[in-house]
């Protein structure tokens, strides 16, 4: 099925078990949702348990605190990155802290679903990516899942978490197809191989996984092994599974469609010098957006990166093939 059917599937699957969760977000009642990813839930289950809200992101984001702090467990749809800043108040100074604040005594089951990213031909505040300033907030998980299935797992495993969980849905994916079983469970905070390889390894999240895929395709008929890890748990973060993949390569690349200052990227660069120092072959390199705000449609395709820019961050990782000084005199 298609990641948006995924994401469907998982949200019916979690009402029907439990009576607890509840679906609300703008348009997403009769309407669906802007990507249909909640479309004839309000039909299936009734209004009561999945319904629109006005438009009034930090409204929805301080009423979903008031439900989780009475037993039930929420899930709210934020129709595009940049329109859920509005709530971002609510989000860092009571959802966040909430458990902290009370000592574990009140929780926030609150799941916050995010399409965010570009490659769908959107304009500003519809094409960011905020995956920092989430990450970067104690007790939030962060995740982003970049296959149909990682879709369907990761959000029932966020909707019975006990914890508030950022759930980043890359739009440019809503509509890759995948095998889906609805049976496999998962932990939060695991990263996975993606694609087996010794010479590198591509580090990448969501969106840019598929770009690290086709990179890696392009690099092996070069005769290069490329290896690929979908980080998809940005917060926790598992330093375990991408740190014994770059150790065995000796090399990496991070990827990732935000701006790179201050970034996630910038953050997972960090953790791999800090732990893989030793065993690096060269600098570990980072392809992504550019520190600018998200560029038109028509120029997007210059702003996203993509396999030809992850190739040339490849081939710049002090290879024994590379030619010496002298050759390049040469030339």
């Amino acid at each position: 099925m298609t990641m948006a059917a995924a994401l469907n599937r998982a949200l019916a699957d979690a009402i029907a078990e439990d009576p607890a969760v509840l679906v609300f977000g703008e348009d997403v009642g009769t309407l669906g949702g802007v990507f249909r990813i909640t479309d004839g839930l309000a039909e299936r289950f009734g209004e009561d348990r999945c319904f629109d809200t006005p438009l009034a992101e930090s409204g929805i984001m301080g009423t979903a605190v008031g439900m989780a702090m009475n037993g039930m467990r929420p899930v709210v749809e934020m129709q595009f990155d940049a329109f859920a800043l509005p709530a971002f108040e609510q989000v860092v100074s009571h959802v966040a802290k909430m458990g902290n604040r009370t000592r574990g005594a009140v929780r926030m089951p609150i799941v916050i679903r995010i399409p965010f990213g570009g490659g769908i031909g959107g304009v500003e505040h519809h094409c960011d990516s905020s995956e920092a300033y989430y990450a970067h907030t104690p007790g939030l998980t962060v995740v982003a899942p970049s296959t149909p299935q990682d879709a369907y797992s990761m959000l029932r495993a966020a909707i019975a978490s006990p914890d508030p969980v950022v759930f980043l849905e890359p739009k440019k994916l809503y509509w890759s197809k995948g095998e889906v079983d609805t049976s496999v469970t998962m932990d939060l905070g695991t990263a996975r191989i993606a694609r087996e390889g010794t010479d590198v390894t591509l580090l990448a999240y969501a969106a840019m996984v598929p770009v690290a895929l086709e990179a890696a395709e392009i690099a092996a008929s070069e005769g290069r092994s490329v290896q690929v890890v979908d980080v998809r748990s940005l917060s926790p973060f598992d330093d375990a599974t991408v740190t014994a993949a770059v150790r065995s390569t000796g090399r990496a690349v991070v990827i990732a469609e935000a701006p790179g200052y201050a970034s996630v990227a910038s953050e997972i660069q960090a953790r791999v010098f800090e732990r893989c120092f030793e065993y690096l072959e060269a600098p570990v390199r980072r392809v992504t957006g550019f520190d600018t705000p998200f560029a038109p449609p028509k120029l997007e395709h210059w702003y996203l990166p993509d396999a030809d820019r992850v190739l040339d961050a490849i081939d710049s990782l002090h290879w024994d093939d590379e030619p010496s000084d002298d050759e390049v005199m040469e030339r």
